[in-house]
């Protein structure tokens, strides 16, 4: 990444804060990660290729054998979600807070979706955020513990999207779990918030989102956010650590977008996309099967 301008918040911002980020291997959750080690948490990042989360590891500790830990975790079973969740308690005591990063997506025509592919999607959003969320939340709850849960989601929240049907789903579904426990859990301490940003550039999300010259109307078209550029992770990294620092401890149950102005400018992210060709989509669908395949490949690693 990148070396980060001077941070506007001070280097023990979120000093004797342990942080679980999941999906925190790569692309946003990567950077997040060297971001909140920088001012002081200890992270604990999951993911599902060992190789990759201990490069990560090495690169976010920065020298600090303490700053950063990782395990292998498929966000999906729950049953190895509560076993990592208990695993941390043991070794390093209570997490503080979490950020819910882990994702699946694609671009496709919602009519050629397969069950299987929907199921990918959704299961990694939906049931990974509140697999982690629960797994943890029970443990403040009975233990007297405050704590903090920021979930990575999309404007697609309020607008839907075209071509993303799942992951708009999904996402949907994280932003109701965030508002509906912010409720139940306010009593406890424990807090619930998101973040939305708009787009940010990373390797193979951005690969699976705009896998065609084509596409008059990808994630990564500037021109089409009123501030005229993309966001940055140390954008990203600095509302989510007020989220998850002691700054404001009566907001609760907000979802914020962080877009440059994007959804007020409209139209949704993908919508122009109704102008593709079907030769076009299968230009796509080749494209995003070679990143997967090249994703798999590292994984296996």
């Amino acid at each position: 990444m990148a070396e980060a301008s001077k941070s506007p918040f001070s280097a023990d911002l979120l000093a004797g804060k342990r942080i679980l980020i999941t999906g925190g291997g790569t692309g946003l959750g990567r950077g997040v990660a060297q971001h909140f080690v920088r001012h002081g948490a200890q992270v604990h990042i999951w993911g599902r290729r060992p190789a990759v989360l201990a490069d990560a590891v090495a690169e976010i500790a920065g020298g600090d054998p303490n700053a950063a830990h990782a395990q292998s975790v498929d966000v999906r079973n729950a049953e190895r979600v509560e076993a990592a969740v208990a695993e941390i308690w043991s070794e390093h005591g209570p997490l503080t807070g979490i950020v819910n990063n882990a994702a699946a997506n694609f671009i496709a025509p919602t009519a050629s979706l397969s069950s299987r592919a929907f199921e990918a999607v959704v299961s990694t959003v939906m049931n990974g955020s509140f697999n982690t969320t629960h797994a943890a939340g029970k443990r403040w709850i009975a233990e007297g513990l405050p704590g903090s849960v920021v979930s990575t989601l999309t404007t697609w929240v309020w607008t839907g999207s075209a071509f993303v049907v799942p992951s708009a789903m999904a996402k949907s579904a994280v932003h109701a779990m965030t508002m509906s426990l912010a409720v139940e859990w306010a009593r406890y301490g424990i807090r619930l918030n998101a973040v939305a940003p708009g787009p940010i550039p990373t390797e193979y999300a951005w690969e699976m989102l705009n896998p065609t010259e084509n596409s008059s109307a990808g994630a990564t078209q500037a021109d089409q956010v009123p501030m005229g550029r993309m966001g940055t992770i140390e954008e990203l990294a600095n509302l989510e650590m007020f989220l998850l620092s002691d700054a404001c401890p009566y907001l609760t149950g907000e979802t914020i977008a962080m877009d440059g102005g994007q959804k007020l400018a409209g139209p949704g992210t993908f919508a122009a996309l109704t102008s593709l060709s079907d030769a076009e989509w299968a230009q796509i669908r080749e494209n995003s099967k070679a990143a997967t395949a090249a994703s798999k490949a590292q994984r296996a690693t």
